[in-house]
């Protein structure tokens, strides 16, 4: 009898434990297909759900790009579209570089259109069909290589067109001589700080909706297991709040990707104008 209970005693508890939610679930990053990777110099190498959804990401943004390329004398909603996001990255870069910014719209586009494909794609409901969608941009090694590669270009440039006259860019015109040793180490070190930044806003505000989704709805699934009263009070509240945040996360989707791009041409105008 003893046994009996323990083991009923023992069964609610994993099923307790089954139906609770793990908001931090969502960001573990695992091998698929079965395969722990290979250990290269130490470093195990797999393709993981992140990979996964970086090359969907990649492909998406190809297929998008190859569909309206097609060079009509009246241009189909698909080329328009892809005229209409190029024209605005164009307009980005004119505002905040100059002329010499349309020699950058290959790459602030691909930036601009890859975080945004994976932002949106981390958003669909393709659980329902078996599908687990992966926000890689809620990972700081993610959108970390994304800042650096965007800061390495910034550098190149800089010193290629400037050569040391570059460094000029940490003292201010104007700047009193006695001023000028503390305010270049200051300036360096915010020039310096702009990778980190710029890869931390937009893991940051990636992560936290979905955390904050996730939570919401163990909210709606626990209330919901309990009884119909517990639902009604604090279930069916967190499941509207979940909606509006659910559009709101869209909207945040696409003002992520836009800072990202924007930030760039900012620090792009620099490269090439300094002050």
């Amino acid at each position: 009898m003893n046994r009996a209970l323990s083991f009923i005693g023992d069964r609610e508890i994993r099923v307790a434990a089954e139906a609770k939610v793990d908001p931090m679930h969502q960001f573990s990053i695992q091998p698929l297909f079965g395969s722990d990777g290979w250990n290269i110099a130490g470093y195990n190498i797999a393709f993981t759900n992140s990979a996964l959804w970086m090359a969907i990401a990649t492909v998406a943004l190809l297929i998008f790009v190859a569909g309206g390329a097609k060079r009509q004398l009246v241009p189909g909603r698909w080329q328009m579209a892809v005229e209409t996001f190029t024209g605005f990255v164009d307009g980005m870069l004119a505002a905040n570089v100059g002329p010499n910014g349309k020699k950058y719209v290959p790459y602030i586009f691909s930036l601009f259109m890859f975080i945004l494909f994976a932002n949106f794609l981390g958003l669909l409901p393709l659980g329902v069909i078996g599908l687990h969608p992966f926000t890689f941009t809620s990972h700081f090694s993610a959108t970390g290589v994304l800042s650096i590669l965007s800061f390495s270009i910034v550098l190149i440039v800089g010193f290629v067109k400037h050569k040391l006259h570059f460094f000029s860019l940490f003292v201010p015109h104007g700047t009193p001589v006695v001023m000028v040793v503390p305010i270049f180490f200051v300036e360096l070190i915010s020039f310096l700080v702009r990778p980190f930044s710029l890869g931390l806003r937009l893991f940051v505000a990636m992560m936290a909706g979905h955390v904050l989704l996730e939570v919401l709805s163990s909210f709606v699934i626990s209330s919901g297991n309990a009884n119909i009263g517990l639902f009604a009070i604090a279930g069916l509240p967190s499941f509207v709040l979940m909606v509006g945040i659910c559009a709101l996360e869209l909207l945040v989707a696409g003002i992520q990707a836009y800072v990202f791009a924007l930030l760039t041409c900012v620090y792009l105008n620099d490269a090439e104008n300094l002050h």
